[in-house]
């Protein structure tokens, strides 16, 4: 296992499967962006693959591509979002694991983790788990962060409620090992450049410590 990874998040990708799709979301990317990625990543052990909000274009495209090139994702579904427009159903997600692929939750319905009252958390922290944990047969214990936003008040409660791995937003690079775990999300703006620029281990020390910096900071607020 190498020592640090890069964790790559992508959100929709093609044409727009729902309302926040589109146009409007910078994080939903062509089918021809995402090729270059996955073409980019083949080989790299160094490089991991997570998918977020649980969108239909998990299944319908991205799934086959990454079949077809032999490699493998985690995907963080939204428990309380399951089968609505645009979004996976129960029987795509077991398409996903029968396919070798990971489900981690992301929740119950995209609230920011930093803003939910005790009867909130607990349907974002176990309920979705437990619905998860029914369609795959087996705990789900990881997690991916909504909006990537987290201080040490949410990484208490995601502690207490047995999750083994968290998945975050601040980009960079990140230890291989470590339960909480740096990202960086594709946007419709990537090109080669940027590709090269993310998945090159030789980042500078300014970026290390810029990414570490804001860790800290998100781990501490209060």
């Amino acid at each position: 296992m190498p020592r640090s990874v890069v964790n790559i998040t992508v959100h929709g990708i093609g044409p727009a499967g729902r309302d926040r799709g589109g146009d409007d979301d910078p994080t939903w990317v062509s089918t021809a962006q995402f090729e270059q990625v996955l073409d980019a990543v083949v080989g790299r052990s160094d490089v991991r693959l997570t998918f977020d909000d649980g969108n239909a274009s998990d299944v319908e495209v991205a799934l086959p591509r990454l079949v077809e090139r032999g490699l493998t994702a985690e995907f963080f579904v939204l428990a309380g979002k399951l089968g609505e427009r645009g979004h996976l159903d129960r029987a795509a997600v077991r398409s996903l694991l029968d396919a070798g692929m990971a489900i981690g939750s992301h929740g119950w319905s995209h609230r920011d983790w930093r803003r939910i009252d005790e009867t909130q958390a607990h349907q974002e922290f176990y309920e979705a788990h437990w619905v998860l944990a029914e369609i795959t047969g087996a705990p789900v214990s990881r997690v991916a962060i909504p909006f990537g936003s987290y201080d040490r008040h949410v990484l208490c409660r995601l502690k207490a409620a047995g999750v083994t791995r968290a998945y975050t937003s601040d980009g960079g690079r990140t230890r291989a090992d470590g339960w909480l775990q740096a990202r960086t999300s594709i946007r419709r703006d990537l090109d080669a450049e940027w590709i090269d620029r993310v998945l090159n281990p030789d980042t500078s020390l300014v970026h290390r410590a810029r990414g570490s910096a804001v860790r800290t900071v998100k781990r501490l607020r209060g």
